[in-house]
């Protein structure tokens, strides 16, 4: 049995809750349109722009011209632009960590713990998000979609975070809300793996990872009593 020396963490809701930033920034962006004169109703629109969300990717950023295309037949940049002013103040002023983050990702780092991030999320995106919660001093490795062009529960993007860490799969644990591909990919090369439950949007009833966690520095008391018990 190998001591724990790494922990790999996804990022959308693992360590920010990704989901409620979308829906408030979705929601003020509504409502910058209407300010600006476009004539919809908001709760519709909502439905409608998570729809478009949904068909064109999580990331995509053409969704307002798209939406504002189907209510009106053409882009008018008027709503456009109120309504990506209005999404961008949003989403920074509800980008957040889930409670305990910091002090998790502290603790693991004092005791010796390298720590990296990977994600689906294109890299630009993915870097805008962790330097705007003050957390990229603490990660050795971030690996995105665009280092490897491929997706969770591919082997690819584990491998590389693993190689550039210098660390064994069977001494890391990978964390993450998507069992598919997080806690799958990780167990195909051999690392265990930590459910963050508490970023869950699915309903995940069996997570089919070693740990289910409720708070994230769960993981520190998991990892003490592991390395404890060696």
């Amino acid at each position: 049995m190998n001591p724990i020396k790494g922990v790999i963490f996804d990022l959308d809701n693992t360590l920010l809750d990704f989901m409620k930033m979308k829906e408030f920034a979705v929601k003020a962006a509504i409502k910058g349109m209407i300010e600006a004169g476009l004539m919809v109703n908001e709760d519709d629109s909502y439905n409608e722009i998570v729809s478009i969300y949904e068909q064109l990717g999580w990331e995509n950023q053409k969704v307002f011209d798209v939406f504002i295309e189907k209510q009106i037949g053409h882009v008018e940049h008027k709503y456009l632009a109120a309504g990506i002013v209005a999404y961008r103040r949003a989403r920074e002023a509800n980008l957040m960590a889930y409670p305990n983050v910091n002090k998790t990702l502290m603790a693991l780092a004092k005791s010796g713990i390298k720590l990296g991030v990977v994600s689906d999320a294109p890299s630009r995106e993915a870097w805008m998000r962790i330097y705007y919660l003050n957390l990229y001093h603490f990660f050795d490795v971030v690996i995105t979609f665009d280092d490897t062009g491929e997706r969770k529960p591919s082997e690819k993007p584990f491998k590389m975070s693993l190689n550039v860490l210098r660390l064994d799969p069977e001494e890391t644990i990978m964390v993450g809300d998507w069992p598919e591909r997080d806690v799958v990919g990780a167990q195909k090369i051999g690392m265990k793996t930590a459910f963050a439950r508490y970023g869950d949007t699915f309903g995940t009833v069996n997570s089919g990872a070693d740990w289910d966690l409720n708070d994230i520095y769960q993981l520190v008391m998991i990892i003490n009593e592991y390395n404890g018990s060696m």
